[in-house]
Protein backbone atom coordinates (compact mmCIF):
# COMPACT_ATOMS: atom_id res chain seq x y z
CA UNK A 1 0.00 0.00 0.00
CA UNK A 2 1.03 3.35 -0.79
CA UNK A 3 1.55 6.50 1.23
CA UNK A 4 -1.81 8.18 1.20
CA UNK A 5 -2.42 11.76 1.45
CA UNK A 6 -4.90 14.15 0.77
CA UNK A 7 -3.81 14.43 -2.53
CA UNK A 8 -4.69 10.55 -2.96
CA UNK A 9 -8.29 11.18 -1.78
CA UNK A 10 -8.67 14.51 -4.37
CA UNK A 11 -7.44 12.33 -6.97
CA UNK A 12 -9.78 9.57 -6.53
CA UNK A 13 -13.45 11.75 -6.09
CA UNK A 14 -12.24 13.73 -9.33
CA UNK A 15 -11.77 9.92 -10.90
CA UNK A 16 -15.51 9.28 -9.62
CA UNK A 17 -13.33 6.30 -7.57
CA UNK A 18 -15.17 5.47 -3.92
CA UNK A 19 -13.13 4.90 -1.24
CA UNK A 20 -13.17 3.05 2.43
CA UNK A 21 -12.75 4.74 5.57
CA UNK A 22 -12.61 2.69 9.05
CA UNK A 23 -12.31 3.14 12.45
CA UNK A 24 -9.50 2.06 14.58
CA UNK A 25 -8.32 2.53 18.44
CA UNK A 26 -5.18 0.37 18.78
CA UNK A 27 -1.81 -0.60 16.99
CA UNK A 28 -2.95 -4.05 16.05
CA UNK A 29 -5.84 -3.06 14.57
CA UNK A 30 -4.21 -0.05 12.88
CA UNK A 31 -1.71 -2.68 11.09
CA UNK A 32 -4.86 -5.05 10.19
CA UNK A 33 -6.49 -1.60 8.52
CA UNK A 34 -3.25 -0.62 6.61
CA UNK A 35 -2.68 -4.76 5.20
CA UNK A 36 -6.57 -4.39 3.90
CA UNK A 37 -5.25 -1.35 1.92
CA UNK A 38 -7.94 0.46 3.66
CA UNK A 39 -6.70 4.53 2.57
CA UNK A 40 -8.01 6.45 6.08
CA UNK A 41 -8.42 5.52 9.27
CA UNK A 42 -10.44 7.39 11.61
CA UNK A 43 -9.26 7.29 15.91
CA UNK A 44 -13.24 8.40 16.34
CA UNK A 45 -13.95 9.81 19.39
CA UNK A 46 -16.80 6.51 19.30
CA UNK A 47 -13.89 5.03 20.94
CA UNK A 48 -15.25 6.25 24.31
CA UNK A 49 -18.72 3.74 23.50
CA UNK A 50 -16.97 0.97 21.59
CA UNK A 51 -13.74 0.74 23.84
CA UNK A 52 -14.46 2.71 27.07
CA UNK A 53 -18.36 1.56 27.79
CA UNK A 54 -19.41 4.78 27.67
CA UNK A 55 -22.61 5.48 27.00
CA UNK A 56 -21.67 8.55 24.64
CA UNK A 57 -18.58 9.98 23.51
CA UNK A 58 -19.37 13.23 25.43
CA UNK A 59 -17.01 11.85 28.74
CA UNK A 60 -14.20 11.23 26.10
CA UNK A 61 -11.09 13.44 26.67
CA UNK A 62 -7.91 14.80 25.14
CA UNK A 63 -6.00 12.10 26.99
CA UNK A 64 -8.05 9.68 25.64
CA UNK A 65 -7.55 10.51 22.43
CA UNK A 66 -3.90 11.55 22.13
CA UNK A 67 -3.16 7.56 24.07
CA UNK A 68 -5.34 6.16 20.73
CA UNK A 69 -4.29 8.39 18.76
CA UNK A 70 -0.12 7.84 19.29
CA UNK A 71 -0.72 3.55 19.65
CA UNK A 72 -2.64 3.88 15.85
CA UNK A 73 -0.13 5.46 14.45
CA UNK A 74 2.40 3.09 15.46
CA UNK A 75 0.44 0.69 13.58
CA UNK A 76 -0.10 2.00 10.43
CA UNK A 77 2.07 4.17 8.98
CA UNK A 78 0.00 4.50 5.29
CA UNK A 79 -3.18 5.22 5.66
CA UNK A 80 -4.49 8.88 6.27
CA UNK A 81 -5.31 9.15 9.87
CA UNK A 82 -7.54 11.57 11.01
CA UNK A 83 -8.19 11.86 15.03
CA UNK A 84 -11.28 13.52 16.41
CA UNK A 85 -11.41 16.95 18.50
CA UNK A 86 -13.32 15.47 21.77
CA UNK A 87 -16.08 17.32 23.24
CA UNK A 88 -15.23 20.51 24.40
CA UNK A 89 -11.59 20.51 23.35
CA UNK A 90 -12.47 22.91 20.23
CA UNK A 91 -15.10 25.37 21.94
CA UNK A 92 -13.08 28.38 21.19
CA UNK A 93 -10.49 29.14 18.10
CA UNK A 94 -7.29 29.11 20.67
CA UNK A 95 -8.49 26.04 22.16
CA UNK A 96 -8.79 24.77 19.04
CA UNK A 97 -5.27 25.31 17.70
CA UNK A 98 -3.63 24.18 20.92
CA UNK A 99 -5.62 20.83 21.07
CA UNK A 100 -5.32 20.68 17.11
CA UNK A 101 -1.33 20.90 17.66
CA UNK A 102 -1.41 17.60 20.38
CA UNK A 103 -3.33 15.59 18.23
CA UNK A 104 -0.99 16.42 15.38
CA UNK A 105 2.06 15.97 17.44
CA UNK A 106 0.72 12.20 18.14
CA UNK A 107 0.58 11.17 15.25
CA UNK A 108 -2.54 12.58 13.47
CA UNK A 109 -2.45 14.09 10.10
CA UNK A 110 -5.59 15.40 10.11
CA UNK A 111 -8.26 16.84 12.66
CA UNK A 112 -11.99 16.26 12.87
CA UNK A 113 -14.39 18.56 14.83
CA UNK A 114 -18.07 18.45 14.69
CA UNK A 115 -20.40 21.57 13.82
CA UNK A 116 -21.26 24.50 10.81
CA UNK A 117 -20.72 27.84 10.68
CA UNK A 118 -19.76 28.70 14.27
CA UNK A 119 -16.69 26.67 12.92
CA UNK A 120 -15.69 28.59 10.49
CA UNK A 121 -13.17 30.93 12.05
CA UNK A 122 -11.43 27.93 13.53
CA UNK A 123 -11.16 25.87 10.45
CA UNK A 124 -9.31 28.56 8.77
CA UNK A 125 -7.27 29.23 11.23
CA UNK A 126 -5.89 26.03 11.74
CA UNK A 127 -5.96 25.49 7.86
CA UNK A 128 -3.51 28.83 7.30
CA UNK A 129 -1.27 26.99 10.06
CA UNK A 130 -0.95 23.43 8.61
CA UNK A 131 -3.32 21.43 10.02
CA UNK A 132 -5.70 19.92 7.69
CA UNK A 133 -9.58 19.72 8.94
CA UNK A 134 -12.58 17.31 8.44
CA UNK A 135 -15.50 18.93 9.01
CA UNK A 136 -18.86 16.21 10.42
CA UNK A 137 -22.30 17.11 9.37
CA UNK A 138 -25.64 15.76 10.30
CA UNK A 139 -26.00 13.78 13.14
CA UNK A 140 -23.02 15.01 15.81
CA UNK A 141 -23.10 12.60 18.38
CA UNK A 142 -21.29 15.16 21.00
CA UNK A 143 -24.59 17.02 20.24
CA UNK A 144 -26.93 14.12 21.59
CA UNK A 145 -28.03 15.57 24.45
CA UNK A 146 -29.64 18.52 22.46
CA UNK A 147 -30.56 16.46 19.84
CA UNK A 148 -32.78 14.29 22.42
CA UNK A 149 -31.27 11.12 21.49
CA UNK A 150 -29.74 9.68 17.71
CA UNK A 151 -31.79 11.21 15.14
CA UNK A 152 -31.43 11.43 11.68
CA UNK A 153 -31.17 15.02 10.53
CA UNK A 154 -31.57 17.39 7.69
CA UNK A 155 -34.85 16.25 6.88
CA UNK A 156 -37.29 19.43 6.82
CA UNK A 157 -36.07 21.87 3.83
CA UNK A 158 -35.19 24.75 6.12
CA UNK A 159 -32.38 22.25 7.80
CA UNK A 160 -31.45 20.80 4.71
CA UNK A 161 -30.83 23.61 3.41
CA UNK A 162 -28.71 24.89 6.66
CA UNK A 163 -26.55 21.85 5.89
CA UNK A 164 -26.32 22.22 2.45
CA UNK A 165 -24.29 25.97 3.78
CA UNK A 166 -22.86 24.90 6.42
CA UNK A 167 -20.71 22.64 4.18
CA UNK A 168 -19.69 25.22 1.82
CA UNK A 169 -18.64 27.57 4.72
CA UNK A 170 -16.82 24.78 6.03
CA UNK A 171 -14.90 24.20 2.86
CA UNK A 172 -14.54 28.31 1.80
CA UNK A 173 -13.34 27.67 4.95
CA UNK A 174 -10.37 25.43 4.15
CA UNK A 175 -11.30 21.77 5.05
CA UNK A 176 -10.30 19.18 3.32
CA UNK A 177 -13.17 16.64 3.80
CA UNK A 178 -16.91 16.34 5.02
CA UNK A 179 -18.43 13.17 7.17
CA UNK A 180 -21.94 13.10 7.11
CA UNK A 181 -23.63 11.14 9.37
CA UNK A 182 -27.57 9.90 8.82
CA UNK A 183 -28.88 12.59 7.05
CA UNK A 184 -31.45 11.91 4.18
CA UNK A 185 -29.28 9.71 0.84
CA UNK A 186 -30.59 12.26 -1.70
CA UNK A 187 -29.41 15.43 0.63
CA UNK A 188 -25.50 13.85 0.78
CA UNK A 189 -26.11 13.32 -2.87
CA UNK A 190 -26.01 16.87 -3.66
CA UNK A 191 -24.02 18.11 -0.88
CA UNK A 192 -20.92 15.20 -2.96
CA UNK A 193 -21.70 17.24 -6.17
CA UNK A 194 -21.12 20.61 -5.13
CA UNK A 195 -18.27 20.31 -2.88
CA UNK A 196 -15.01 19.83 -4.66
CA UNK A 197 -13.80 17.76 -1.21
CA UNK A 198 -14.63 14.35 -0.71
CA UNK A 199 -17.86 13.55 1.16
CA UNK A 200 -17.83 10.63 3.71
CA UNK A 201 -21.16 9.47 4.16
CA UNK A 202 -22.55 7.23 7.61
CA UNK A 203 -26.01 6.22 7.55
CA UNK A 204 -26.05 8.75 4.58
CA UNK A 205 -26.69 6.39 1.24
CA UNK A 206 -24.08 5.30 -1.73
CA UNK A 207 -24.03 8.64 -3.55
CA UNK A 208 -20.70 10.21 -0.96
CA UNK A 209 -17.70 9.82 -2.08
CA UNK A 210 -16.91 7.25 0.46
CA UNK A 211 -18.06 5.38 3.05
CA UNK A 212 -16.84 4.87 6.87
CA UNK A 213 -18.42 2.36 9.82
CA UNK A 214 -16.84 2.00 13.42
CA UNK A 215 -14.75 -1.10 13.53
CA UNK A 216 -17.25 -2.58 15.73
CA UNK A 217 -19.93 -2.64 13.68
CA UNK A 218 -18.37 -3.88 10.82
CA UNK A 219 -17.09 -6.71 12.97
CA UNK A 220 -20.78 -7.28 13.91
CA UNK A 221 -19.61 -7.26 17.93
CA UNK A 222 -21.41 -4.44 18.58
CA UNK A 223 -24.15 -5.01 21.03
CA UNK A 224 -26.51 -2.95 18.77
CA UNK A 225 -25.56 -2.31 15.19
CA UNK A 226 -27.10 0.95 13.92
CA UNK A 227 -29.17 0.33 10.91
CA UNK A 228 -26.94 1.50 8.29
CA UNK A 229 -24.13 -0.58 9.52
CA UNK A 230 -22.97 -4.61 7.62
CA UNK A 231 -21.77 -7.14 9.49
CA UNK A 232 -18.56 -8.19 7.05
CA UNK A 233 -17.06 -10.69 9.11
CA UNK A 234 -20.21 -12.86 8.95
CA UNK A 235 -18.37 -15.35 6.16
CA UNK A 236 -15.18 -13.38 5.82
CA UNK A 237 -13.18 -16.37 7.58
CA UNK A 238 -11.06 -13.34 9.60
CA UNK A 239 -10.68 -9.91 10.68
CA UNK A 240 -8.33 -8.98 7.62
CA UNK A 241 -10.68 -10.59 5.41
CA UNK A 242 -13.53 -8.30 6.71
CA UNK A 243 -11.31 -5.49 6.39
CA UNK A 244 -11.06 -6.18 2.81
CA UNK A 245 -14.72 -7.84 1.95
CA UNK A 246 -15.72 -4.28 3.70
CA UNK A 247 -12.80 -2.00 1.11
CA UNK A 248 -14.20 -3.89 -1.81
CA UNK A 249 -17.92 -2.99 -1.43
CA UNK A 250 -17.08 0.45 -0.64
CA UNK A 251 -15.29 0.86 -4.06
CA UNK A 252 -17.71 -1.51 -6.35
CA UNK A 253 -20.71 0.42 -4.69
CA UNK A 254 -22.15 -3.11 -3.23
CA UNK A 255 -22.39 -0.95 0.09
CA UNK A 256 -24.03 0.75 1.11
CA UNK A 257 -27.57 -0.73 0.30
CA UNK A 258 -30.64 1.13 0.06
CA UNK A 259 -31.94 -0.40 3.57
CA UNK A 260 -28.43 1.35 5.18
CA UNK A 261 -30.02 4.43 4.42
CA UNK A 262 -32.38 6.98 5.52
CA UNK A 263 -35.06 9.14 2.94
Amino acid sequence: MKTVTIHTLNDLKRAGEKFPVITAYDSSFARLVELAGIEVVLVGDSLGNVMLGFDSTVPVTMDHMLHHTAAVRRGNSKSLLIADLPFMAYATPNQTLTNSAHLMQAGAQMVKLEGGEWLAESVAMLNQRGIPVCGHLGLTPQSVNKFGGYRVQGRGQDDAEQMVRDAHLLEDAGASLLVLECVPRDLAARVSRELKMPVIGIGAGADTDAQVLVLQDMLGISPRAPKFARNFLAGAGDILGALQAYAAAVRSGAFPQPEHSFT
